[in-house]
């Protein structure tokens, strides 16, 4: 019953074994493999852009950080939902590796940004002059931290806003595949087509050992990111280890597999969940994460059934809330345990 997080699953068993295979032998370091060729053309394939620059880092983090980088400068702001991993959980990395970037949090609707918010914010940066922070980008989240999911066309249209503007637009797709497996999208509808110019691909939560990709749909961009990641401390000299996941990730729709997974197993829970007395959802479920409220001391009862999540803030008095993430080997003899235990507890 680990519905901590999906950073908490293995790796899939088909990255594994890329991984070993990529362990025979001598290659060149620093990028300069047949491996991370073959992933960086793997990734334009599945994304129709064949001018893409892909370049692959160890964590969700340096993902976003380098990429918000490429597009913000010092003195400009990066617009955000409020609950956005960079805002909250990467410890000022966006900042510090944009060189002093502000991020600006915008409270969504279930984790969800809107045009009109959007617009109001951005007029509002351009509004004040020489005293304030310009208009640096404006960074989306899918799936959301609220576990919700933009569709192709709400991307686009706040995308427009921020294009209208002269405003770079960066998604953090730490469970991208989750976001596709959710809408029936393609990677392309979900990215370049809707106005993304840059794309942090997540891998870790569903099914590598550790690896993300920075997508930069404009070539122009490729030597600085090169140079930044260099800077950082990303380059990984023995970077075949992390590039021959991806392949074997993408191929036959694996990734998708893998999260369509997730997503089922989380739908599962939340069938079981909303159907028992006193249990009720903070946001709507669209892929593989929960928030959810319960009667005090729920928590403990399900913990001593073995039981593993986080705890979270709770929006009522004597309440208390959990997040549930399901992950791509969640089964449902597991979702039913869980369930089992809660109608015990």
């Amino acid at each position: 019953m680990q519905f901590a997080s999906d950073n908490t699953a293995p790796a899939a068993p088909e990255v594994m074994e890329a991984v070993v295979a990529a362990n025979r032998g001598f290659a060149m370091g620093y990028g300069d493999d047949d491996w991370t060729r073959a992933a960086q053309a793997k990734v334009r394939e599945v994304f129709e852009a064949s001018e893409a620059v892909v370049h692959i880092v160890a964590t969700g983090t340096a993902a976003n950080a380098l990429a918000l980088a490429c597009l913000c400068p010092p003195w400009g702001a990066v617009l955000c939902e409020s609950l956005a991993h960079i805002n909250s959980d990467e410890c000022g990395a966006p900042e510090m590796f944009t060189g002093g970037a502000k991020l600006v949090g915008v409270p969504g609707r279930h984790g969800k940004l809107v045009p009109e918010q959007v617009a109001v914010a951005l007029d509002g940066l351009a509004t004040i002059g020489v005293h304030s922070v310009q208009m640096g980008a404006l960074s989306l989240t899918n799936v959301t931290e609220a576990g919700t999911v933009y569709a192709p066309a709400e991307i686009a249209a706040l995308a427009a806003e921020a294009r209208a503007r002269g405003v770079p637009v960066h998604l953090d797709g730490a469970r991208f595949a989750n976001a596709l497996a959710a809408t029936g999208a393609t990677p392309a509808e979900m990215s370049w087509k809707a106005g993304v110019d840059v794309l942090s691909l997540g891998g870790t939560k569903n099914g590598l050992l550790g690896a993300e990709a920075v997508v930069v749909f404009d070539p122009a961009k490729d030597w600085e990111l090169q140079l930044r990641r260099k800077r950082a401390g990303h380059l990984f000299s023995k970077l075949r280890y992390l590039s021959a996941q991806f392949p074997a990730w993408l191929e036959g729709g694996l990734w998708l597999q893998l999260a369509t997974q997730a997503n089922a197993m989380a739908a599962r829970l939340a069938s079981g969940l909303v159907g028992l007395p006193g249990v009720d959802l903070q946001h709507p479920v669209q892929a593989n994460i929960l928030f959810v409220t319960w009667p005090a001391g729920t928590s403990a009862r399900l913990r001593a059934a073995g039981a593993a999540f986080y705890d979270w803030p709770s929006p009522a008095e004597g309440r208390e809330a959990a997040r549930l993430v399901a992950s791509w080997c969640t089964t449902s003899d597991e979702v039913d345990a869980f369930l089992a235990a809660m109608t015990a507890a």
